[in-house]
């Protein structure tokens, strides 16, 4: 088993290469979002929401710089959802409610796109990489020597990199309800009374979607195959809540900008589960007898 120590001397070119770009990524994310500012014809309270949590992803890419540098395996799940959902954030803020996006805005928007296509690429098809990211979290350790912070190994099975995935991109679903739950919360300032016990609910609804995919993912890391329905039903339950929210209080607008980079998180959850699951029936098929 490879030690932390060795991890951190021993890093081939394509960490440092996948270091530098997320970087840039990060940096692109910030001046992208302050060009679509600058050019929106409309300033508004929506839109600063919006802005303001697309540039928070720049942090996740910093957040991921630190996983990388140290091969942990998370890092790999943690950069598809990261890219993935920062593509949508952006997109549905450059395309204006009228008319066409400012041509600043798509080439920033196309400079991001693939900025995000090559930290996936790298994540996933670099083969030093692969050999990279293999550490383990640190763990606080009690033995004879005493007490030490150190890599250790988990002593449940080691769960597949597309549940991994899954369980990321589970982890998006209550910032992306409450991104527009707060921004419906601006119609209740507008004057739109009716609108507070719905706005209340959807904030509700995505504080109780962090408790229960983190319920549902703890169980679904070890192993446990009732856990996987499950996340398929939290998943189905919180699309059903927060896209009819997001076409009445926002509109098609809305519906467009918040839900689709929901619906983008739960595809990819979803996938994750499909692919461990077929995965995990290759592997427990018997081979056939043929001598």
């Amino acid at each position: 088993m490879r030690t932390a120590a060795e991890t951190e001397v021993r890093r081939p070119s394509a960490v440092r290469a996948l270091t530098s770009l997320l970087a840039v990524t990060a940096a692109a994310t910030v001046v992208v979002e302050l060009l679509n500012w600058w050019y929106a014809p409309e300033q508004g309270f929506g839109l600063a929401v919006r802005t303001g949590w697309a540039m928070l992803r720049s942090l996740g890419f910093l957040v991921l710089i630190g996983h990388v540098r140290r091969g942990r395996t998370v890092a790999r799940p943690f950069g598809l959802i990261l890219a993935v959902t920062t593509v949508f954030a952006v997109a549905r803020l450059i395309v204006p409610r009228q008319g066409v996006p400012p041509l600043p805005g798509v080439l920033g928007f196309a400079l991001l796109t693939g900025l995000c296509g090559a930290v996936v690429w790298l994540l996933y098809r670099s083969p030093a990489l692969a050999g990279h990211l293999v550490w383990h979290r640190p763990r606080l350790v009690i033995d004879r020597s005493g007490f030490s912070w150190r890599e250790v190994p988990p002593r449940r099975p080691e769960a597949s990199g597309w549940l991994l995935t899954s369980r990321v991109a589970a982890f998006t679903y209550s910032p992306l309800m409450l991104v527009p739950a707060l921004v419906a919360g601006g119609a209740v300032l507008d004057g739109r009374l009716i609108a507070v016990p719905a706005v209340l609910i959807w904030f509700g609804a995505g504080v109780v979607t962090s408790y229960a995919v983190l319920l549902c993912t703890a169980f679904l890391m070890r192993g446990r195959r009732w856990a996987r329905g499950l996340l398929v039903a939290v998943t189905a339950v919180v699309l059903a809540v927060d896209l009819p929210l997001c076409r009445w209080l926002l509109g098609v607008d809305g519906l467009v900008r918040d839900g689709g980079p929901l619906v983008a998180a739960a595809a990819v959850a979803l996938y994750g589960l499909y692919r461990a699951t077929r995965a995990e029936q290759a592997t427990s098929t018997p081979t056939p007898f043929t001598g």
